[in-house]
């Protein structure tokens, strides 16, 4: 784990120095700089090996510091994402070098200093980012980390902003880490021993439901796309409650499939390796509340749910055809078994809204493979019943540099749920698929307040960006944690 630290501008501990460059009219600029970076800068910039392009990074010698990086800002007045895809390129090439020590210097013509340092640590530590639990050695083509301690140094009041970032930074690293354990590594009992480790250690409210709670509830959906797996389901359910008496409550829901083959409704065998990751919106959500756990806001209730089971094609899975009765008495005729995460999550949205009577519900899953074909891997997904609300979490989205792109729900799309058998049918044609998941959820939120946010295209290979790995990025932590922090 990296120890991140603050100090005024200008001082330097660290062994390697970050200098961030802007490109102005007149030149390379790099105010409040040491020396050694004017000299630096103006040899890099005679040979013209640096330019200060967004992302370009220069790396040089000297005697002290031992290490000067340079990263590029571009020509103009960086933003929050700015900060994050510099601190990004920044820690790719300190791992190359095997720094062990940095001071990052924030350069004087920020007009936000606490926003910048917030971002650029943010991007520091996700960029630093490795899962190596499986490895049996470093791999001699990738460099190994060596990055113990970074120290950002800027005006005083940047303290608490950089330490929010570290929390954040550290959470999504742990949503991460969720994701790319095997689907034999994180069944749903870990999504519920997780949670019993953050109940213990940040004293929030624990409630697990087993199978036999479940049955007892009449939780149709959760116990019939268990019933072809070996791995008994868990609804695992934690809660904060804020000091203020008057707090409004947020609900927040994550879909937990921790392997997905499609069930009797096969998915292709190839890619299907990649279904371990329909378990990362369970896994954001989770990740939040470590967050929440942590900084106790005082003007929220936060409640967290993870419907978390496996969906294979066992001799007792659901069958094309059969009709589940979900929490609260509506009946569904399973039309394709591999449109399962509609099915587990209405028992959990279902169930939420009648015991917390949530002031707002916010869903993360990874649902529809159509919100790809939508949007790409640029942006979520995201519908909801309240323009007030959808506006709410989608500017908290903006903020974290995790965009959304809102979709239309209406009646019309609703009809094409209408079920000859049953109340309703999980699908219909292929026809706005990411809309019609949506529109089955909503039947089960009632009037409540609710966004729900389609990840398949975001959860894994995100949009390149310097701070997001290959595989697993941790979406949708950062904007549930900047909606909590608007309360």
């Amino acid at each position: 784990m990296i120890a991140v630290s603050t100090t005024s501008s200008g001082k330097i501990s660290g062994e390697t120095l970050l200098c961030f460059i802007r490109a102005g009219e007149g030149g390379l600029e790099a105010p409040g700089c040491p020396p050694a970076v004017d000299k630096c800068l103006r040899q890099a910039g005679e040979s013209g090996d640096f330019k200060a392009r967004k992302g370009q990074v220069y790396v040089a010698y000297a005697p002290e510091p031992r290490r000067i990086v340079l990263v590029g800002l571009g020509p103009d007045e960086p933003v929050g994402e700015d900060w994050r895809l510099a601190g990004g390129s920044a820690a790719a090439a300190l791992l190359k070098t095997g720094a062990v020590k940095v001071t990052a210097l924030l350069p004087p013509f920020v007009a936000e200093p606490a926003v910048a340092a917030a971002a650029l640590s943010e991007g520091l530590l996700l960029g630093c980012y490795r899962f190596t639990k499986y490895q049996g050695g470093p791999d001699p083509e990738e460099p190994a980390p060596a990055l113990a301690a970074l120290e950002v140094s800027g005006p005083r009041g940047i303290g608490p902003a950089v330490r929010r970032a570290v929390v954040v930074a550290r959470a999504v690293a742990g949503a991460r880490d969720m994701a790319n354990e095997p689907g034999n590594g994180w069944t749903p009992e870990e999504f519920a021993r997780r949670a019993r480790e953050l109940a213990a250690e940040h004293g929030l409210r624990l409630k697990v439901l087993d199978l036999k709670a479940m049955r007892r509830l009449g939780m149709g959906g959760l116990v019939g796309v268990n019933q072809g797996s070996a791995q008994p389901p868990r609804l695992v359910i934690l809660e904060y409650r804020a000091a203020a008496q008057k707090a409004p409550t947020l609900l927040l829901v994550g879909k937990g499939l921790t392997f997905d083959s499609g069930g009797i409704s096969l998915k292709p065998g190839s890619g299907m390796e990649e279904m371990k990751y329909d378990m990362c919106g369970g896994a954001a959500v989770l990740a939040a509340m470590e967050v929440v756990g942590q900084e106790k806001p005082r003007g929220v209730n936060v409640v967290a749910m993870v419907p978390a089971t496996e969906n294979l094609p066992g001799p007792a899975a659901l069958k094309p055809g059969d009709i589940i009765k979900q929490y609260g008495g509506k009946t569904v005729e399973v039309i394709n078994t591999d449109a399962e995460g509609r099915l587990i999550m209405a028992d959990a949205l279902a169930y939420g809204v009648e015991k917390f009577r949530p002031d707002l519900v916010v869903d993360l899953a990874t649902l529809t493979g159509a919100v790809i074909i939508a949007l790409g891997h640029h942006r979520a997904g995201l519908l909801g019943n309240d323009d007030q609300w959808c506006d709410r979490v989608l500017a908290a989205g903006a903020r974290a540099g995790e965009p959304s792109w809102r979709l239309p729900l209406g009646p019309e799309y609703r009809k094409q749920l209408k079920s000859r058998v049953a109340d309703l049918k999980n699908v219909d044609k292929r026809d706005a698929g990411t809309i019609l998941a949506a529109a089955f959820l909503q039947e089960f939120v009632g009037d409540t307040p609710w966004v729900h946010l389609d990840i398949a295209g975001t959860a894994w290979n995100f949009t390149e960006k310097s701070y997001v790995p290959k595989g697993p990025s941790g979406f949708g932590v950062r904007t549930l944690v900047e909606l909590i922090r608007s309360f």
